[in-house]
């Protein structure tokens, strides 16, 4: 294996955030969580919360890969990956999680399990999936966005949600601080939207990324004991609209792929498949 100082990436900076938001907006969709971050922050490590190592040709990123709570890969072809690897591994595992496009994660994954793994859980297909018109399907009117006079009634809902998804809970470790400043973080920017009757939420989810071209969602939730009667069907389409109407022209999502009831859901909204991404949990 060829010395770290020898490979041809390095750590960017302010001064390539022109070249930077040039390759993240070149796929807005694939991008959209990376492309959020840059858009509001730049580059420089401490605003931006995560290193941004690009991988040089000529000089010049052609590629790049998000370092921080996510370890994200963008735009790397399998010259790229394999650099971005092999600094990950020198550096040791940092992060909670590997996503991204699944080809470029499951070469970076077969680098890296020798030393990191095993992981807590792999999501080896996850549909990405996106829209930029209005639902064919009748909005909600009961959703809107969340205040924070909501937030005591909100929030469980949102930890449920995380740990049925990730398998944890948002509370190991800091007791749910990071969790509850993010969500709060959400909703003071207009971001979660909930439908609530009588004390309950009926069905919550969030815009967790957006820049000038795209948003994605995240968080959706019905309560176990309502699904199946529709409610993610309407919430989602009223959530599209708002979202098109004030947030951004293109709205987008990544499923896992054996949710085949979320998925046919996001179809009757209008969202079709544009991609597929993999996660590696730890």
């Amino acid at each position: 294996m060829r010395m770290l100082g020898s490979l041809p990436v390095r750590v960017l900076d302010d001064r390539h955030r022109d070249e930077v938001l040039a390759i993240l907006d070149a796929d807005p969709v694939t991008n959209v969580f990376v492309g959020s971050r840059v858009h509001a922050s730049g580059l420089d490590p401490g605003r931006l919360g995560a290193q941004m190592w690009g991988y040089l040709r000529d000089g010049r990123p052609t590629a790049l890969c998000y370092s921080g709570a996510n370890l994200i890969p963008v735009n790397a072809d399998s010259a790229a990956v394999r650099a971005f690897a092999e600094r990950a591994r020198a550096q040791g595992r940092r992060c909670s999680s590997i996503v991204g496009p699944i080809d470029a994660v499951s070469e970076m994954w077969e680098i890296l399990e020798p030393y990191w793994g095993p992981p807590r859980a792999i999501r080896s297909v996850q549909p990405v999936m996106s829209t930029s018109t209005m639902p064919p399907v009748p909005a909600d009117p009961h959703v809107r966005r969340v205040t924070m006079e909501d937030f005591d009634l909100v929030y469980p809902a949102c930890v449920a949600m995380f740990t049925e998804e990730v398998g944890v809970s948002p509370h190991a470790g800091d007791g749910g601080v990071l969790y509850r400043a993010r969500v709060a973080e959400l909703i003071r920017a207009g971001r979660a939207f909930a439908r609530i009757e009588d004390g309950r939420v009926m069905f919550k989810a969030e815009v967790g990324a957006v820049t000038p071209h795209a948003c994605q969602v995240q968080g959706v939730w019905v309560p176990p004991d309502l699904r199946g009667r529709g409610l993610s069907v309407g919430g989602m389409a009223a959530l599209v609209e708002e979202c098109l109407r004030s947030i951004a022209p293109t709205v987008s999502l990544y499923v896992n792929d054996y949710n085949a009831r979320a998925r046919a859901a996001y179809r009757r909204v209008g969202f079709v498949e544009v991609g597929t991404f993999m996660s590696i949990l730890f």
